[in-house]
């Protein structure tokens, strides 16, 4: 069953085969370019390989799909993960690191290639299991969504938040971000913040009729620099924070005394902190400058005291862990739904363009998934 809201899929969509191999189902994925913003050839493969799983409804929104099964089970769990990935790079020969390539045989294949960390994986063994566990012991609503690399307000989940929040209720979430196949729970928080520091302007041959705005930034940067990094611990996992300068911008011409410097500042906070406090900390950090919050995201508490957490974490073993990049499990907290990470692949190399996968990870993170839902 098919809901359309929005985007119809093309009749040339790719070909996805949810029964074959895992590994093959990951690269068929990471070789249709999406691109944040180019997801619609990507989505209709997806949606268009769902819609052959009669256990599955399938649902739609832009370029988010959806698949639900309906079987009056106890509890309802959502998998999630985004379709979209960063932009094509250069690999160390100067080639792209798109299509894939495959290195190593057998147990040592490692699947190369951009989107196959982040997070081709993770979404080929969503469609995997989708495609094998058709009766399983808790319903389960499987989310694709676009966008996740962009800003916050073109995200494909927060837009489904607004426009179907029903579609989203459950008891417990697990998004198939990169983990190395281990359970991360929670996540950091992040803000990004402009400290624009203010100067007069003035011609460079007399410079001192004027105050040089990018000189007094360094007094910003010097600031981030002595600054000092908190480590939280929030429900049992310790978190990372970290405050770095990622921008910095001023001047109009080459023979002028700039009289405005913008310093471009990201904030990761743990969970504890909610977007108000991690507001306040940068204003008195950076007091007697002007600062203007561009973007902010919440973080989510790990949540692992849910039996449902607690049952998943039993059944995929290993020590969890913190998350602490930002990941959409906080869209998940925000709605009372506890959430955890839980994907193949190196988070340490999403984005990069050396990005690489085990196959024998995107196998294993399949199989538990399979076994939870299967009970």
């Amino acid at each position: 069953m098919s809901n359309d809201a929005g985007t119809s899929p093309s009749p040339s969509a790719p070909r996805l085969d949810l029964h074959g191999d895992v590994v093959e189902l990951t690269r068929a994925l990471c070789d249709i370019q999406s691109v944040s913003g180019e997801e619609k050839p990507i989505a209709d493969a997806i949606e268009s390989a769902l819609a052959q799983l009669p256990h599955l409804e399938v649902l739609r929104d832009g370029d988010a799909v959806m698949a639900r099964t309906s079987l009056g089970r106890a509890e309802r769990v959502v998998v999630a993960g985004h379709i979209d990935t960063v932009p094509i790079g250069r690999r160390e020969d100067g080639m792209p690191n798109f299509p894939t390539w495959t290195t190593g045989e057998g147990a040592d294949a490692v699947l190369h290639g951009r989107g196959t960390v982040d997070m081709k994986g993770g979404v080929a063994v969503q469609l995997s299991v989708a495609a094998q566990v058709t009766e399983p012991v808790r319903d389960v609503t499987w989310v694709f969504y676009d966008a996740e690399e962009v800003e916050s307000e073109r995200n494909g989940l927060g837009r489904l938040v607004r426009n179907h929040p029903d579609w989203l209720q459950a008891d417990f979430a697990v998004l198939c971000e990169p983990t190395n196949g281990i359970v991360e729970g929670g996540c950091n928080g992040t803000m990004r913040v402009e400290v624009r520091v203010s100067g007069v302007a003035a011609h460079s041959a007399r410079a001192w009729m004027g105050v040089n705005a990018v000189h007094e930034a360094g007094r910003v940067l010097n600031r981030l620099i002595a600054y000092e990094p908190q480590e939280v611990e929030v429900d049992g996992l310790a978190y990372r924070e970290s405050l770095s300068a990622v921008g910095i911008r001023g001047g109009v011409a080459g023979n002028v005394i700039p009289d405005a410097c913008v310093v471009a500042v990201n904030y990761r906070f743990a969970p504890s902190k909610d977007v108000e406090d991690a507001k306040q900390h940068l204003r008195e950090l950076f007091d007697g400058y002007e600062v203007t919050v561009t973007d902010a995201s919440p973080g989510a508490r790990p949540g692992l005291d849910h039996p449902a957490a607690a049952a998943f974490v039993a059944l995929v073993g290993g020590e969890p862990r913190p998350k602490y990049g930002w990941t959409d499990v906080s869209r998940f907290s925000a709605m009372g739904v506890p959430a955890v990470n839980f994907g193949p692949g190196d988070p340490l190399l999403a984005h990069k363009d050396d990005e690489h996968c085990p196959t024998g990870q995107i196998r294993t993170t399949a199989r538990a998934l399979a076994a939870w839902l299967a009970g």
